[in-house]
């Protein structure tokens, strides 16, 4: 019953039974077969199909908010006997939005150390998507915002509050400046986050609550694209601080204030909530409430 309930999420995740059975390492039929075995166990149709997957029915999205729970608290429980007879070991699987990948180190260099047989996995991402991720047992904690939009049944551990600064070239636009006014700044050529990325739609509101509409000359996913065109010296971006300075070079760059408004943002890490947490999701909630504890970084 566990084994098809994880090839259910699986084909609830990818909408298709050969992506699927792909994901899972198994063959198509093998799949289907599953289902089928699945929704006679049951008594009810949870796929509605035809020449191609049609998605679930009501009964089936019904299964599957069991089957995420039933998955989860399965594997909550082999990780917890797995460290009952060898310690806390095994593999965490994160998740970050661009913004926070430049602190994920200060989490998982300590937790390392503390814990050597545990290894991780760390993925860019939006956080629209972390939440989906999570959801779907794709991984067991995001670093993310934990205001502006929903976020459903999380438990969360504030980590830092996200300032923004104009990132220029020393001889580039506004280099001068102590701080700018959001005003001022959408006049430059700008590189910024694309829009399906919060830390973009936040940058938008600022701008249109300033009364002007921001219009970037060039976009990508990725902040390591957007720094190495700041360097240019025809672009400026926006960033907080700290990722800015993450990556050197700050003899090149002026890092200047954004004011009117100069607002803050939450950003910290989340994990899908459940009782109890799995041995390593636990561990890694902790290492994040010490890294917290002597008050939010700024």
């Amino acid at each position: 019953m566990i084994d098809k309930l994880e090839y259910f999420i699986a084909l609830a995740r990818e909408r298709h039974f050969a992506r699927a059975a792909e994901e899972l390492g198994i063959s198509q039929p093998t799949l289907s077969a599953a289902i089928r075995q699945l929704e006679d166990q049951l008594g009810v149709v949870l796929v509605n199909r035809g020449s191609r997957f049609q998605g679930l029915t009501p009964e089936g999205q019904r299964v599957l908010e069991w089957a995420r729970r039933i998955v989860g608290d399965a594997r909550t429980m082999r990780e917890e006997m797995r460290a009952a007879r060898k310690g806390l070991s095994g593999h965490i699987r994160l998740a970050a939005i661009p913004t926070t990948l430049a602190m994920v180190p200060r989490i998982t260099a300590p937790f390392q150390q503390k814990h050597p047989d545990v290894t991780f996995s760390v993925l860019s991402t939006t956080s629209l998507q972390i939440l989906s991720l999570l959801e779907n047992l794709e991984i067991d904690a995001g670093l993310t915002y934990l205001e502006n939009e929903p976020l459903g049944r999380v438990t969360s551990v504030p980590l830092h509050a996200e300032h923004y600064h104009l990132i220029t070239a020393r001889n580039g636009p506004l280099a001068d400046r102590e701080s700018v006014t959001w005003r001022e700044v959408a006049d430059v050529s700008l590189c910024l986050l694309t829009s399906d990325m919060q830390n973009r739609r936040i940058i938008n509101r600022h701008f249109a609550e300033a009364g002007v509409k921001v219009r970037p000359t060039l976009e990508s996913n990725s902040t390591i694209v957007l720094f190495s065109h700041v360097r240019t010296g025809r672009w400026c971006s926006i960033m907080p601080r700290n990722v800015a300075l993450s990556f050197g070079f700050h003899d090149e760059i002026s890092i200047v204030s954004i004011v009117e408004p100069a607002p803050h943002h939450i950003v910290g890490l989340v994990a899908t909530h459940r009782e109890p947490f799995t041995p390593l999701v636990s561990a890694l909630l902790h290492e994040a409430r010490i890294l917290t504890e002597g008050g939010l970084d700024q």
